[in-house]
Order: C-alpha cells, then structure tokens, then sequence
C-alpha cells in the first residue's frame, strides 16, 4: 500500500475524519497536531496496546478540543497556585481574567498560554504539566482495558489525569470546580480514582450538553 503523508495545511478533522494508515504510523505528527497550546492529539490518543487502532472520528476531536480548553485552565491555574511564589494578588486577578479567554462559553476562540501571566509583567518560575494517561478510546481500546461501554472515553468526552497522590487530585478537582462556577458552566464526571495498588488518578470529562456534573471520590 501506498504511503500517504499527512499535509500539515490540513485542519485536523480533515485529517482524521477519515483514518489512514499514514496516521496511525505517524505519531509524531500526531503529536505535532495540536487540540490547545499544551495539548496535543498524539497525548489524548496514546495507548500502551499499539496494535489497537485508537484514531478519533472528527466530531471525538472537537469533543477533546473542549476537554483541553479546560485543562488549558487547570494547568494555568495550578502553576500560579502552588508552583510559581512570584504572583502578587493584583496579578493573579489579572491571570483569571485572562484565563477566561478563550475558554469555554468565553468570546476568544484562540487561547494563548505561554507561562507569563496576561497584564502582571511577571512569569511563572517553573511549570509543571497536567499529564494524561488516558484519553480517547475506540471501542476496541476500550475493550481491550476494561472500561465500561458507557465510557465518556469513547466519544472524546473524558480524560484520565496523573497525579501524584490523593492531594493534587483533590487540588486539581478545586480548581475544575472553581473554574465551572466562575463560568456558569458544568463538566459531566469529575472523578478521583484508585487502583487497588493505591495509586490515584482524576477522571474528567466534558459532554457538548447534557453535563451532569457527577463529582465522587471512588476506590476499587
């Protein structure tokens, strides 16, 4: 079969809207395609069974573009909250007004994130990124890991975050809830999970409507 490159001119639902094959063997481009300024599509696709095709139709990625503009706001907002001790107050209330631009249900459809707080004059000291483990999964994906045929997974609506204990996750699940009520928005699941190994995870998703906002703590 004939190799077919992926044309970088391209917007990313003509991309994938119909999978390829060059697509698939490609992950650094899909890592090169990005969702938001910090996220890309190869982050919210990876999986460690390589063998199973995991490429979102273009509705799952629009889905996913909306999952990130929150995260977008989570990382931001938690690097100015505990990793960065060089904000002022006026400052931070300059970050969250900035914060909403670009975001969901906000005017700006292009958020711009790069580290420096919009209107301090300052910058952030260190980042630290929001890692996904788990993103988008095609039916057989998810199968293949035991999720549940319901899963927010399937349709692009749902993130599994890493955190490093339950203390981020419950941090993490603050400052989602936080940014919902500052925007009059709501998310459908907001999850703090554990294996039984003890190792914690956030589940997050985003519905196009219909959100539930269900917010649980759950161990297995």
């Amino acid at each position: 079969m004939e190799k077919v490159s992926i044309n970088k001119t391209m917007h990313l639902s003509e991309h994938l809207a119909s999978p390829s094959e060059a697509a698939l063997s490609h992950s650094s481009e899909l890592n090169g395609l990005r969702l938001t300024p910090h996220f890309s599509l190869g982050e919210v696709t990876k999986s460690k069974h390589a063998e199973v095709y995991n490429i979102p139709s273009h509705v799952a990625i629009e889905n996913l573009k909306r999952v990130c503009a929150w995260l977008e706001a989570l990382r931001l907002r938690y690097n100015l909250r505990y990793v960065s001790g060089s904000v002022s107050p006026p400052e931070l209330g300059g970050v969250r007004g900035g914060l909403n631009e670009g975001m969901p249900g906000a005017s700006s459809d292009h958020p711009t994130h790069t580290g420096t707080p919009p209107n301090s004059g300052g910058e952030i000291d260190t980042e630290e990124p929001i890692i996904i483990s788990s993103g988008y999964r095609s039916p057989e994906l998810n199968k293949k890991v035991g999720g549940s045929p319901t899963s927010n997974h399937l349709t692009g609506c749902a993130v599994d975050i890493r955190v490093a204990g339950i203390e981020q996750a419950m941090r993490y699940a603050v400052i989602l809830m936080d940014y919902a009520d500052e925007t009059k928005q709501d998310y459908d699941e907001l999850l703090i999970e554990r294996n039984r190994s003890g190792g914690y995870w956030l589940h997050f998703a985003v519905r196009p409507k219909d959100n539930r906002r269900k917010t649980m703590v759950m161990q297995l």
